[in-house]
């Protein structure tokens, strides 16, 4: 490799890189959009599940199948691209298998990657198979029509050129290093690409160097647009899953938080000592807004939820709701808040760091009050979610905000909250009658 490529290589890297940094701190800002809440408490709990579930994978493997796949194509990607230190150091500075002083060592990282690589191939065509042919109930649903759905095969099919190109590469470095060709010396072991490298037998040396010089750089290309892809695509849970599971409620699944102001106005009103009249001791516990409408009202976990949603529709599968015809989806609930999302921040883009309302909102524009009123607070897409995602909590606030705010629960629902309130029970007869049970033999 001669100065010139050095240089080259040394600028991809860097607009690679910078477009990747620039996406980063556009999605922090993004998560900082949502309302402050503190996720600091139990730190050795909150390390172990980021351990359990995040990196070991705890509860993908509640489906076998899948969970072993997944693990395959998870744990293959991330060691193999450890092989992208060596890239960058020769690409760098025109040095060939840098890090073939390690010796045996190297050799075993090598044939590991190859076995690896081929794993990663075989689970990410049994993916696609069951995505596209098969077609699975949970990934033939129509919240995934169009970007959703392509976005997905178009993260498999990276994953097959750049495993292809890896294993290409190293099969043509083989045969260069058999036939003793200029700086292509013995390094390396080659488990798979060596049942590749027959097929350059009877070609020129020339041709060889090129075929492996193109899939060397095709490899790195492609692993920079992959990086800068994360953002735009569901696969930035490759990232984000552990910060997500790391910050995940810590409750008790059942539990519901309750507002500090409505909580403090109970027990006032439960006070024979207080003074109705009296100025709240802290006023900051008064919220300008009940409940969520749009996600700014969402406090910053759960818009990190949303972006680290992997959209395997394993909570839109399990949901008893969606199960029996109803409109909502889980799944959807987050996707919906992500797109918002995005369109929030894309709005602060345009308008110089400021968000300018652009009569839109998360309720209504993207998530309707049927798929809200449809979910019966079981839980259950909390529990499936594979990287602890809630989307029952944003549920929960907006439609807090329909009660709250717009009085606009159902009729059903409004009854039993009129008959709590009159009768001190949710069913309608008289205060007086509600002992009479006690009576009874």
């Amino acid at each position: 490799m001669n100065f010139l490529d050095n240089i080259f290589f040394a600028l991809l890297l860097a607009i690679g890189v910078g477009y990747f940094t620039l996406n980063v701190k556009k999605l922090i800002r993004n998560i900082k959009l949502g309302r402050d809440v503190n996720r600091t408490d139990n730190s050795s709990e909150r390390w172990k599940n980021m351990t359990m579930v995040a990196l070991g994978q705890s509860k993908m493997v509640k489906r076998p199948i899948a969970g072993f796949l997944h693990i395959i194509v998870y744990v293959g990607f991330v060691i193999i691209n450890i092989e992208v230190i060596e890239i960058i150091i020769d690409g760098l500075f025109g040095t060939h298998r840098v890090l073939s002083f390690m010796g045996i060592l190297y050799d075993v990282l090598i044939g590991s990657f190859e076995i690896l690589a081929l794993l990663v191939l075989v689970a990410v065509v049994v993916f696609w198979i069951r995505r596209n042919i098969t077609k699975l109930g949970r990934f033939a649903s129509s919240d995934l029509n169009g970007k959703p759905r392509n976005d997905a095969n178009y993260i498999l099919y990276f994953e097959m050129v750049l495993m292809s190109l890896f294993l290409l590469m190293n099969a043509a470095d083989l045969h260069l290093q058999n036939l003793g060709v200029g700086h292509y010396s013995q390094a390396g072991s080659f488990p798979v690409s060596q049942f590749i490298a027959p097929v350059f037998n009877g070609m020129s040396e020339g041709l060889i160097v090129v075929i492996e010089r193109m899939a060397w750089w095709l490899h790195i290309i492609g692993i920079l647009i992959f990086l800068n892809y994360l953002y735009f695509s569901k696969h930035l849970h490759i990232l984000l899953a552990f910060p997500n599971t790391f910050y995940a409620d810590l409750n008790a699944k059942g539990k519901l938080d309750n507002l500090e102001s409505v909580t403090n106005e109970v027990k006032l009103m439960m006070d024979p000592n207080a003074d109705p009249f009296a100025a709240p001791a802290n006023p900051d516990a008064v919220p300008a807004k009940f409940g969520a409408s749009d996600v700014h009202d969402l406090n910053w976990v759960q818009l990190l939820n949303a972006y680290s949603c992997t959209e395997c529709g394993r909570c839109t599968s399990s949901c008893p709701a969606n199960q029996t015809g109803k409109k909502l989806s889980p799944r959807k609930i987050m996707m919906d808040t992500r797109d918002r999302l995005e369109e929030v921040g894309k709005n602060i883009d345009l308008n110089k760091g400021v968000f300018v309302d652009d009569g839109k909102s998360l309720l209504n524009d993207y998530i309707t009050t049927e798929e809200l009123w449809a979910c019966t607070s079981c839980n259950a897409c909390v529990e499936e979610c594979p990287i602890n995602i809630s989307p029952l909590s944003i549920i929960i606030d907006m439609r807090r905000y329909l009660v709250m705010e717009q009085s606009a629960a159902p009729t059903e629902l409004n009854n039993v909250m009129t008959n709590i309130e009159n009768n001190g029970a949710p069913w309608q007869y008289n205060q007086m009658d509600r002992l009479n049970w006690a009576n009874e033999e």
